[in-house]
């Protein structure tokens, strides 16, 4: 182990990253910066391809970082080098299923890929969310049925990704990694794997405290998403401008953290995590009603935002049958191009489903990508005054800053506001 460390230390180390997605592509970065060779896994042979030519794939990643970064790293489809890595960090998605389970297919089938190539003296980092008891559980007697032994042969432990795409003020290497490992040893290692390139390491006793770490983050979010939701929905009942209220509150210094309604849960975080905790709490007998009814909350959003537009397309003697739509924006979040879970993506289906004529504009999404659950035949419109008024209700989804409000406001026949872009009343704007 004392070789391992003093690798991970000096920089000496090759770092295996498995995933190179939003969370395992940035981190790769980060390594090659801080002076690590790298060494990227993917099954997307497209992906691999790309990092090839310096190319990128994520939007708010520019291609100019990775032909930087080129020198320092090498992407393959080949899991047979597995055993050339020092570590290996696990970076690869932890979706929920049909019936709103966890589903570990992702990490359980790199995890069995991973496991022919494994050797003495490697550190593997799972960093994907998921619930507690999931490393020492399922990874554990995985990597041992090599006949190598955690916490002497081998070190496993868990460390949750941090990653928020488009935020400017923080990046990989500044947002602190809590690290829990299976055994004290595996723990050092752990912490000598990612005190090089993160700025503050916060080690915690095992890897179950850090699997709940991540879990609580993502809840405290998505409840309190779900009380500013159910907020929105008394105050549009009463008259009265949620976004104002919440203005007005967070001039408050001590107490009170802002948050922002919206037409539904989007990201690969906030939608799902909670309930991997709901389900593993099963197990122990524990219903956890609030976080469900949270949840249930924020799922219901898109349904409501639906009755908004049609009491107001109502109004105005329409129908959403037979009505055209301009959906704004359908990233998950604003100034990013991730699609995960967009709430976006459920409003357009809904609205079509009704009868509705869909067509949206997204300057980082410009043609809508095949995703597992969901697809549309479309490209992105630009925004000019005779289109916006060629359209029944123009729908602001996502509050790209990129977007010309006030030319939309000058031609759109009705707006609906789902994010709080505008602040003045105006007879064509209808806040949802």
């Amino acid at each position: 182990m004392s070789q391992l460390i003093e690798k991970l230390n000096n920089r000496t180390a090759l770092i295996g990253i498995v995933g190179l997605g939003y969370v395992g592509l940035p981190l790769l970065l980060r390594y090659v910066e801080a002076g690590y060779k790298v060494l990227g896994f993917d099954i997307d042979p497209n992906k691999v391809e790309k990092l090839h030519k310096g190319e990128t794939y994520i939007k708010h990643i520019p291609s100019e970082a990775i032909s930087k970064a080129r020198p320092g790293f090498e992407a393959t489809t080949d899991f047979s080098r597995v055993r050339e890595a020092d570590a290996l960090i696990l970076c690869v998605p932890t979706p929920l299923d049909e019936h709103r389970e966890p589903d570990l297919s992702f990490v359980l089938n790199t995890t069995d890929s991973l496991v022919p190539y494994l050797r003495k003296d490697q550190v593997v980092s799972l960093e994907s969310t998921t619930y507690p008891g999931t490393t020492d559980e399922e990874l554990m007697p995985r990597v041992e049925s090599t006949g190598l032994k955690v916490g002497k042969d081998i070190f496993l432990v868990f460390s949750p990704e941090r990653e928020d795409p488009g935020n400017p003020d923080f990046t990989t290497r500044t947002i602190p990694k809590v690290v829990g490992g299976i055994t004290p040893s595996c723990l050092e290692a752990g912490v000598a794997l990612y005190g090089q390139v993160i700025d503050k390491v916060v080690p915690v006793s095992s890897t179950r405290t850090a699997e709940m770490t991540k879990l609580l983050e993502n809840i405290h979010r998505a409840v309190n998403i779900g009380l500013v939701n159910e907020m929105k929905i008394v105050a549009d009942r009463m008259g009265i401008d949620i976004h104002e209220v919440i203005r007005a509150a967070a001039t408050k210094p001590f107490g009170f953290v802002p948050y922002y309604p919206g037409p539904g849960l989007g990201g690969h975080c906030i939608p799902i995590d909670p309930f991997y905790l709901t389900w593993k709490a099963r197990e122990y007998g524990i219903n956890t009603r609030f976080i469900e009814l949270a949840g249930e909350v924020n799922s219901n959003m898109p349904q409501w935002v639906v009755g908004k537009i049609a009491d107001a397309l109502n109004d105005r003697c329409k129908s959403i049958k037979g009505s055209r739509f301009l959906i704004l924006g359908i990233a998950y979040k604003k100034n990013i191009d991730d699609m995960r879970e967009s709430p976006a993506v459920e409003l357009m289906e809904i609205l079509q489903e009704k009868g509705g004529e869909i067509a949206y504009t997204d300057p980082h999404v410009p043609s809508f990508p095949k995703m597992r659950e969901h697809y549309f035949d479309l490209t992105s419109i630009d925004v000019t005054a005779e289109t916006v008024a060629s359209f029944d209700c123009v729908v602001v989804a996502t509050n790209h800053d990129a977007f010309d409000y006030a030319l939309i406001k000058k031609y759109a026949k009705l707006i609906v506001d789902t994010r709080g872009v505008y602040l003045d009343p105006a007879d064509n704007v209808l806040k949802a």
